[in-house]
């Protein structure tokens, strides 16, 4: 067993890099004459098919904090951290139906647009530099630190730095094209990482019955093997902590708080992700809405797939490793699918470096596609280049993609914000977590409640960080650690917290209790607030299948591991 690249993975690894860069190449070539429209670079505006928007949406989703992440959250949770993949797939729903009749319908772009064209200026202003920090600082930075660690640990663990460059400068190759380049690339992309990640988890499972061979031979063996060793693996809802507790016991909770979870925090993080996010919204808004619909829901259908390629292996990880058979993996709960990579043999260990290097270098492009379109429709030419012609923001847009790239390098190159010393799956939802209840909360009342005031949304995007930081940070110490609205719980560093799912959702709860108040005082209907009728919200048969299908999948996963 070799834990690093050799010859074969390298080449299997750069024939995946020349198919991308000449397929973008090409798709680049067909929008030449569309280089200078604003619209078809950052929107791809009429050009997407569903099988493009859905397989964009997915390779946009699945990072690094997914394959690294998320299979580390495997090893430390088990099956329950699958509820945000499993979820997302209703929340995709509910955005197809609801959420995107309401953006298409009335012209929106980019989610700043939507807030001044329903609130203000001053909100949509505050939240398009709200965003670009958290899409810089958060998102960006985790996906190439993650990345550029993962791959590293396989390359021999010499080569960070660079290969940190490298998976930036393949990003840029790519989004510098625009969206459309970004998305039909994707689709490459998405077949290489779900292709990759398959072999992954089936060589997992082999190993698992190869290193402990009363459990039989082959990967269904090995699942059973897992089940057997791990039983607290395969349980979706955590149990609330006792007095009796384990310290592990109360930190999985801190993580996923059992059936409070699903009350409070995880719809918030689905909702707001998939529906109120110009990294994941942008995809569909250039579409119709039957092709927009459509795309979600195959993502939807795909989000099904992603808890097998990458939880499955870290919690293959655990066992192993629990039975002294996993001895290559080190940096804790976050190098689980980088040890599990080293059973892979040569060829196929390059084709599951191509996977991972696939959904890294498709979120950093769709991120840094995303960052420029705020940037250059929502600040640049709003307040620095109200002229700018369609070729000028175009350029800036190009503009802003390198810079957003090089802010992220300067932050990750040295790790200055941390993400590798609190796991980096839970680093992007906790920190996203801060001015999600906010958000969520502007844009569900913006769409659905015509009484909402700008003022109201000033309040909600104020309160709802502030509300969140309070929670988070402050609440035990400030009000104890057994109330009416929370139990706060030691964690492993002695200090007593509430688990951020739970904080999200009381943020949530006081932040729309605050807006409605305001907009109470206001005008019993604002005159910013959108039309809507019954038409909008209905769905073809075909689309309803789709949904039927999507929520008995679910269904069937929850009465297995509940």
């Amino acid at each position: 067993m070799s834990q690093n690249l050799v010859f074969a993975d390298y080449a299997v690894f750069i024939i995946y890099f020349v198919i991308v860069s000449t397929y973008g190449y090409m798709i680049y070539r067909k929008r030449e004459k569309n280089e200078h429209d604003a619209k078809a670079y950052f929107l791809a505006e009429g050009t997407l098919t569903w099988w493009a928007i859905g397989a964009s949406l997915i390779a946009s989703n699945i990072s690094a904090e997914q394959f690294i992440g998320m299979s580390g959250e495997g090893f430390f949770l088990g099956v329950a951290v699958a509820a945000y993949e499993w979820l997302a797939a209703v929340a995709l729903i509910i955005i197809a139906i609801w959420f995107i009749p309401v953006y298409l319908k009335n012209k929106i772009y980019t989610m700043p647009q939507f807030l001044k064209t329903r609130y203000n200026e001053s909100t949509a202003l505050i939240m398009a530099v709200f965003w670009l920090f958290l899409y810089v600082f958060v998102n960006l930075t985790s996906i190439l630190y993650l990345g550029a660690v993962a791959i590293n640990g396989l390359a021999g663990g010499e080569y960070l730095h660079a290969i940190m460059i490298g998976l930036a400068l393949f990003a840029l190759l790519i989004s510098l094209g625009g969206m459309k380049v970004v998305a039909y690339t994707d689709v490459i992309q998405v077949a290489v990482l779900i292709i990759g990640g398959l072999v992954t988890s089936y060589i997992a499972l082999t190993k698992v019955a190869e290193y402990l061979p009363d459990s039989g031979q082959g990967a269904i063996a090995g699942f059973k093997e897992l089940m057997h060793q791990a039983p607290e693996h395969f349980k979706m809802i955590f149990p609330k902590p006792t007095a009796a507790s384990s310290q592990l016991e109360v930190d999985k909770y801190l993580t996923i708080p059992g059936v409070l979870a699903y009350a409070a925090g995880m719809w918030i993080v689905n909702l707001n992700y998939w529906g109120c996010n110009q990294y994941i919204t942008q995809r569909a808004l250039g579409a119709d809405l039957q092709t927009a619909r459509t795309g979600i829901l195959f993502a939807g259908f795909l989000k099904l797939l992603m808890p097998l390629i990458v939880m499955l292996p870290g919690i293959a990880a655990f066992v192993l490793y629990k039975n002294g058979h996993l001895p290559q993996l080190v940096g804790g709960k976050d190098g689980a699918y980088s040890a599990m990579l080293t059973f892979l043999p040569t060829g196929l260990k390059g084709l599951s470096v191509a996977a991972l290097t696939a959904a890294i270098v498709a979120s950093l492009a769709g991120k840094v596609n995303s960052i420029s379109t705020i940037y250059t429709l929502d600040v640049h030419k709003k307040y620095i280049q109200k002229d700018a012609t369609d070729r000028s923001q175009v350029s800036i847009g190009k503009y802003a993609v390198v810079g957003a790239m090089i802010l992220a390098i300067m932050f990750t190159w040295n790790d200055l914000l941390g993400i590798g010393g609190v796991g980096g799956f839970t680093y992007i939802q906790k920190y996203t977590g801060f001015i999600s209840p906010g958000v969520f909360a502007m844009f569900i009342l913006g769409m659905f409640w015509k009484r909402t005031t700008g003022a109201a949304a000033i309040v909600g995007v104020i309160a709802g960080f502030l509300l969140s930081v309070l929670f988070n940070e402050f609440a035990p110490s400030l009000f104890g650690n057994d109330t009416i609205l929370y139990t706060a719980y030691m964690n492993a560093k002695g200090i007593y917290e509430i688990p951020f799912l739970i904080c999200m959702g009381l943020s949530f709860m006081f932040t729309m209790i605050l807006m409605i108040l305001v907009s109470l005082a206001g005008p019993k209907v604002n005159p910013k607030a959108f039309e809507l009728d019954t038409e909008m919200f209905k769905i073809k048969p075909q689309t309803t299948i789709m949904i039927v299908i999507t929520l008995l999948v679910i269904t069937a996963l929850y009465v297995k591991f509940w």
